[in-house]
């Protein structure tokens, strides 16, 4: 498969081809990051590509799409916790400053970040950490994509 799916990540989802897609949910679909520099990191991607902002969902979908978002953070913090006794918390975060589409950031803190960025904006990571091959997505991240679908499943 190639990387097509990233050019169009809301319809390659739509279409069954987004290889980061964890599992389907009400208004939206969660997806495993492509980079992993903090093991866990997933989006909730709307599942209408044309929506770029919540205030644009119909309030039933603007609920669910939030339930959405809480309820792949509450995986994330389960499945890191459970893979890993260094994790400290979720951040979440509904931006929209870089991508036209509308989805949530669902970023695993750990005690083993740098002193100077663990209570800092993920954000403020170095550049070179969200292109350097060693975080990217990758067959080694298959126990963490495990452990987050099976969370999501239970909830």
């Amino acid at each position: 498969m190639t990387d097509d799916w990233r050019n169009d990540r809301i319809g390659s989802a739509l279409r069954g081809e987004n290889p980061t897609v964890l599992r389907r949910l009400a208004a939206g679909f969660a997806v495993i990051g492509d980079v992993q520099f903090l093991p866990g990191y997933s989006v909730l991607l709307v599942d209408d590509p044309g929506v770029q902002r919540l205030s644009e969902l119909p309030r039933s979908k603007r609920l669910a799409f939030l339930d959405g978002m809480d309820r792949l953070g509450e995986a994330v913090e389960r499945g890191c916790k459970r893979l890993d006794p260094a994790f400290r918390r979720v951040n979440l975060e509904i931006l929209g400053n870089t991508d036209p589409f509308l989805h949530a950031h669902v970023w695993p803190r750990f005690e083993w970040e740098p002193a100077e960025l663990v209570s800092k904006p993920v954000w403020l990571y170095p550049r070179e950490r969200w292109s350097d091959e060693r975080y990217a997505l990758g067959r080694q991240h298959d126990a963490l994509r495990e452990a987050i679908g099976e969370e999501l499943d239970k909830s």
